[in-house]
């Protein structure tokens, strides 16, 4: 059974980034018939909000990825206590007591002397006499996993085959000095007693996972398989990190981005695929394959979600926007007339508010100085309403025929005065919902 997991941590706003990882994992597990897990990453309690949980939920219910169970780290702090201790009778586990600032003075002169800034395992053989000394001082131990001096290797469902060095990672900090369990100790312990078999996240995890490796190994789990995503940079090139916060789902939702837009876009961004819009959910799962995603950076620009988000409307029959165009107060009778001219004039579904506007109370005419003769005896020959389907070419034969004019310097100013734009849906069509004509010429 293939099983795969979202892990955000609620300390803000779910954005495209986190997105890419929890589709790809929600994905493959649809894709094999698994399990998608979301487990909420908050053992740190002062950054954790509940508001934050609460969106997140909204925000993958609105794009349609439906978890089969939810699990909260802040409930199994014992389990994690219990992996300690584990960890500390087997010898992996040591308690150290510097200081930021001892460490950041050892990491510069390591740097000053051409090596990498590994911890040096200065308090890895402290005496419990030691250890009392510096709690005397005032210092609070915190844990360190010792590693393996060994390669760690794994096969990447991205990157291909990884080799790191663990004599070239500092022991990692598994548990701080106020007693708050780290990601790195969590993430281990959840993912083995979860039975998570696949996990799929940015390429900025690589080391992480060459650690987490060694731990699940020292637990006594399985280690799953991994995949690393490349990370998002802006269009340009540049880094989108300190952007993201912009790029949260609650936000894009409000600018009218449709899901299937947005979901159709993060599950090729980055694979030797083309983005292509696709229908339904099924569709994006039978489309995927993590093979063919690759490493270097991906290009990322929203503005590429509002021609998706016009397609995808253009696609829509008026059951799908029934809701949108009664809110406006569209009458039933002309719903279905109302959309079909407007469907393939909007981006978003908030366009429909100005096209009814215009239909129901008319649009601010704009009319040339030199056309305003030529309208005034336009509208004169404007037949009353109701208009119907042969309204608009009924009329234009008419004024041509009054005023001589044709082609653009016929249609285009009757258009303006009409509508006040210069582009729109076809006239014809358009006419019979008109409500108010404004111009007068």
């Amino acid at each position: 059974m293939t099983t795969t997991r979202f892990a955000p941590s609620p300390t803000g706003y779910i954005h495209v980034g986190n997105l890419r990882t929890a589709l790809m994992n929600y994905l493959i597990a649809r894709k094999t018939g698994g399990t998608f897990i979301l487990r909420i990453d908050d053992t740190d309690q002062e950054r954790s909000k509940e508001e934050y949980v609460e969106q997140l939920k909204r925000d993958l219910e609105w794009l349609g990825l439906e978890w089969d169970r939810v699990e909260r780290q802040s409930l199994r702090l014992d389990r994690y206590a219990e992996a300690a201790d584990q960890l500390r009778a087997m010898g992996r586990f040591y308690e150290v007591f510097e200081t930021p600032t001892e460490l950041d003075l050892k990491r510069k002169k390591q740097l000053n002397m051409g090596r990498p800034p590994v911890y040096d395992r200065a308090h890895l053989g402290l005496t419990d006499d030691q250890k009392a000394a510096f709690r005397a001082e005032g210092r609070e131990g915190y844990w360190r996993f010792k590693l393996d001096q060994e390669r760690i290797e794994w096969a990447d469902g991205i990157l291909g085959d990884i080799s790191i060095d663990a004599a070239s990672v500092s022991d990692p900090v598994l548990i701080r000095a106020d007693g708050q369990v780290l990601y790195t100790l969590a993430s281990v312990v959840d993912d083995t007693d979860m039975g998570v078999t696949h996990i799929v996240r940015g390429s900025d995890h690589v080391t992480n996972t060459a650690t987490q490796i060694q731990i699940i190994q020292a637990l006594g789990g399985a280690v799953p398989s991994f995949a690393h995503h490349s990370l998002l940079t802006g269009p340009q090139g540049e880094a989108l990190s300190k952007r993201l916060g912009a790029l949260s789902i609650k936000d894009l939702r409000a600018q009218g981005i449709e899901p299937m837009a947005l979901l159709s876009l993060m599950a090729r961004l980055g694979s030797s695929d083309p983005v292509e819009l696709r229908a339904s959910m099924d569709e994006l799962i039978e489309g995927f394959d993590i093979t063919r995603f690759g490493a270097a950076p991906t290009k990322f620009d929203e503005q590429d979600l509002f021609p998706l988000t016009a397609r995808h409307l253009q696609s829509l029959s008026l059951d799908a926007v029934s809701a949108d165009v009664a809110a406006l107060g569209v009458p039933d009778d002309l719903a279905a007339q109302f959309w079909d001219v407007t469907r393939d004039n909007i981006t978003t579904r908030a366009d429909l508010a100005g096209w009814w506007t215009l239909c129901r109370d008319g649009a601010a005419p704009v009319i040339a100085d030199e056309d305003r003769a030529f309208i005034a005896e336009a509208m004169a020959l404007l037949p009353a309403r109701p208009f119907d389907a042969t309204t608009w070419s009924l009329w234009t034969a008419a004024v041509k025929e009054a005023t001589g004019r044709k082609g653009k310097g016929l249609f285009m100013p009757l258009r303006l005065a009409l509508t006040g734009q210069a582009h729109g849906p076809d006239m014809g069509a358009l006419m019979p919902l008109l409500q108010v004509i404004r111009a007068k010429g």
